[in-house]
């Protein structure tokens, strides 16, 4: 039998998924025994105890100073810019998508200029950002949008565009305005790509949002991972970074499932 017509099993699937990251875990622990046999101070490859530890006393214990637990107030800042950054998008894709899509006169003026935008570096915009909307949270959002805006609009417009023909002609021979043809008929057909594409978007979101944490803040994710850095405190970082890492996860698991949920004819494409 060839490999190409072998399909795994439930079983075999799940053993498969898990694999790589227990490979992962193996060759980290190999290599942080290596190094703190060969020198106990060493904090470049901490234990994976030291890390768990790390975990649970950032998770738990207040700041000797505020009394707030710092993780949980980095988090919900990065979360808030990143859900009104994404927010933003996903509204401004949805509209300039719809108009690309189902108006001529709209796509032939901004399809092009799009293209154009979306070819621009947004972390090249960063300076520039920061000096016209200053060190705030507005320069942030702003960051996220105008790195995840353009993709939004080409993918929607697209979908618009794909749209049968047939079901625009039916709707016009009985009808329908414009506005009612993109609420009744375009709407619900890209509906789940939004979903998609906000999901696609939250990777290069997330890597908008810690440069410019990074850059300028004094509170979220990114901001306390270059902070600590100084100190060579990797247990932190690698704490800071497994979690970064499984937020937009859960966040895309779960607009996966509303996408099943509220559209279930569409599970196909998701």
């Amino acid at each position: 039998m060839r490999l190409i017509n072998i399909t795994p099993g439930r079983a075999l699937t799940a053993f498969l998924v898990l694999l790589p990251f227990a490979l992962v875990l193996i060759a980290y622990a190999i290599g942080s025994d290596i190094r703190l046999t060969a020198n106990p101070s060493d904090k470049l490859l901490p234990a994976l105890s030291t890390i768990g530890d790390t975990m649970v006393r950032l998770t738990t214990e207040g700041d000797r100073r505020t009394g707030d637990i710092l993780f949980w107030v980095d988090t919900w800042a990065s979360l808030k810019r990143l859900g009104i950054g994404i927010g933003i998008s996903a509204a401004l894709g949805l509209l300039f998508g719809l108009a690309i899509g189902l108006l001529p006169l709209v796509r032939s003026t901004l399809k092009q200029f799009v293209a154009v935008l979306s070819m621009i570096p947004p972390l090249a915009l960063l300076p520039i950002l920061f000096i016209v909307f200053g060190l705030g949270e507005l320069s942030k959002v702003v960051l996220i949008v105008v790195g995840t805006l353009p993709f939004i609009i080409r993918d929607l417009s697209q979908r618009t565009i794909e749209i049968p023909q047939e079901l625009l002609v039916k709707a016009q021979t009985l009808g329908a305005s414009t506005w009612v043809i993109a609420i009744r008929v375009a709407l619900p057909q890209i509906m789940p790509r939004l979903i998609q594409a906000v999901r696609l978007s939250l990777g290069p979101a997330w890597l908008f949002l810690i440069a410019a944490e990074a850059i300028a803040s004094d509170a979220g994710l990114g901001y306390r991972i270059f902070l600590v850095r100084r100190y060579l405190a990797m247990d932190v970082i690698l704490t800071y970074v497994i979690w970064i890492t499984l937020l937009p996860f859960l966040i895309g698991w779960g607009l996966r499932y509303a996408a099943r949920r509220f559209f279930p004819w569409a599970e196909e494409g998701l």
